[in-house]
């Protein structure tokens, strides 16, 4: 294995611009670009100095410098592009939620395994320094037996119409596109749900404005997560132990601080540490670590990703929300 490795962004929206700006600011090597507009690909790699810009995902992929495909399309996109990359023996980080659903995620899974190459959702949040420094305490012991977890994620995003966020066709909505952060860390804290229960309220376009989950995990704990695209809210998160609790400072899916108090009001840990750019880094670290290992992640494992989506899933049928294009069996 090469020791500097090759990434090759696909697509060059929003997300692609975030990622690769804290990439290149890391010193990690993004070799090239691809776009289905070659204006768009050239106008990106000139702003990022990628040495190399391609009009179409199939060059992209098959271009010798790039080892790791970051796929950064539109949710219902993610699947075809990353079995595009698959099939030309690159490496595959793909953008959360990790695909549009879980047969689609299985489809990806079973593909990288056959070839023997790294998978890994884009859950940029659980890479974070104050995650890892979460896990810690929670193993120790101090917060006692895991009770519950509450976490929200509410934005004030674009109410136009034909947004991607507000287009159906396109898997908006409040669910994959912020629902899936504060479900994912019920996973990674408590583990996945024993049972499931969901409410939404939607927008004119039939996509969900809001969403709300109540779901029972192991030993009884019990998460709670609100999600909405049409009003702001501060995004903090709390994690319940039966000795303690680890209140997370806002916003909690980005790098931050949190305390850790007992239930006589002690503060047992005042958490906070400087990270460099927006955090998204780490997620690339954790992915090279992968491919030189020829290992599968242990923060976000390919079959964690799969769950999540299956979880999403029961939540999308309880609601009555069906994408364009799927099959409605077990949706």
């Amino acid at each position: 294995m090469k020791k500097s490795l090759g990434w090759g962004v696909l697509a060059t929206g929003g997300i692609a611009e975030l990622f690769t700006h804290d990439l290149v600011a890391s010193g990690l090597n993004v070799a090239a670009v691809g776009s289905r507009s070659m204006e768009k690909a050239n106008a990106f790699a000139q702003r990022f100095n990628i040495p190399h810009a391609y009009g179409s995902y199939q060059e992209l992929v098959s271009d010798p410098n790039v080892d790791i495909i970051y796929v950064a399309t539109p949710h219902p996109h993610h699947v075809d592009a990353a079995l595009l990359a698959l099939e030309a023996g690159k490496h595959v980080l793909i953008e959360k939620p990790f695909t549009l659903n879980a047969d689609e995620a299985r489809t990806l899974i079973a593909s990288a395994r056959k070839k023997n190459l790294v998978v890994l959702e884009a859950m940029w949040t659980r890479f974070l320094p104050h995650m890892k420094r979460i896990h810690e305490i929670i193993d120790s012991g101090v917060l006692g037996q895991l009770r519950s977890v509450s976490a929200e994620h509410r934005q004030f995003l674009p109410t136009d119409p034909k947004h991607r966020l507000n287009a159906l066709e396109l898997g908006g909505g409040a669910l994959l596109d912020l629902g899936i952060y504060p479900i994912s860390f019920a996973f990674d804290i408590l583990g996945a749900p024993i049972s499931i229960k969901a409410t939404a309220r939607f927008k004119d376009t039939g996509v969900d404005a809001e969403i709300a989950t109540i779901m029972q995990h192991k030993d009884g704990a019990i998460s709670t997560t609100v999600s909405a695209l049409d009003c702001a809210g501060p995004n903090s998160a709390v994690i319940y132990g039966s000795k303690a609790r680890i209140v997370i400072a806002p916003v909690w899916y980005t790098p931050t601080s949190f305390l850790v108090e007992d239930y006589q009001g002690n503060v047992l840990e005042d958490y906070s540490e400087a990270v460099a750019n927006r955090g998204m880094q780490f997620q690339a670290f954790e992915m090279e670590r992968l491919v030189k290992a020829g290992a599968a992640s242990t923060i976000m494992p390919p079959d964690e990703s799969v769950l999540i989506m299956a979880t999403l899933d029961t939540i999308r049928k309880q609601i009555g929300l069906v994408y364009p294009g799927e099959e409605r069996n077990g949706q």
